[in-house]
């Protein structure tokens, strides 16, 4: 980001209940994620797919668009995409799912999954035993493929982005769609 554009201002939790007819709710995590616990309204619509023309014509009759993830950071991202696209009045709800939960705000329950992230440290730690196991085993040179992982997890530490959480998102097990469970940009309008 460069130092002319002004920052994707935040909201609380306990905020955004007091203008949620004026808001839309955009949940930009995958979509089995989103089916294990959704905000009640929210609109799902992956980071991985995520298209600004698409969030404009949702986005139609609101006076503020609040994005949506599990802790704040995807939905960061999600908003610096769409601000740079032209889109303005969007913010990002602080500590996302996680935060709102924890507020006892109400949520939408299915059926549970693991989390993006988690399922980044154990395809990192089975790569990284991978490494170590055909280095010790195979041939020393093995060992690079944990030196790779480790580089990368430094990476993804220093500057947010995190290559093997997109590859992840696009699984299939993180993409499935369940039709009357999950609301997405692309198809409903409120």
């Amino acid at each position: 980001m460069n130092t002319t554009e002004k920052p994707i201002p935040t909201v609380r939790p306990h905020e955004v209940g007091k203008t949620s007819d004026k808001i839309l709710l955009l949940d930009v995590r995958t979509p089995a994620e989103f089916e294990e616990a959704h905000i009640p309204g929210s609109h799902l619509h992956p980071l991985t797919e995520l298209d600004a023309e698409k969030v404009k014509a949702v986005m139609q009759g609101k006076e503020q668009c609040v994005i949506v993830c599990r802790s704040g950071n995807r939905a960061r991202q999600a908003a610096e995409k769409l601000a740079a696209a032209g889109l303005d009045c969007l913010c990002v709800l602080e500590g996302g799912v996680q935060a709102w939960d924890s507020h006892g705000l109400p949520l939408n329950r299915g059926r549970k999954t693991i989390s993006l992230e988690r399922q980044v440290r154990i395809a990192a730690g089975a790569i990284v035993l991978t490494g170590a196991l055909l280095a010790w085993f195979v041939n020393p040179a093995w060992v690079a493929l944990s030196g790779f992982v480790g580089a990368g997890l430094i990476f993804a530490g220093v500057t947010d982005w995190c290559g093997l959480a997109i590859v992840l998102a696009r699984m299939p097990w993180n993409s499935r769609r369940h039709p009357g469970v999950v609301k997405t940009c692309s198809v409903q309008q409120n």
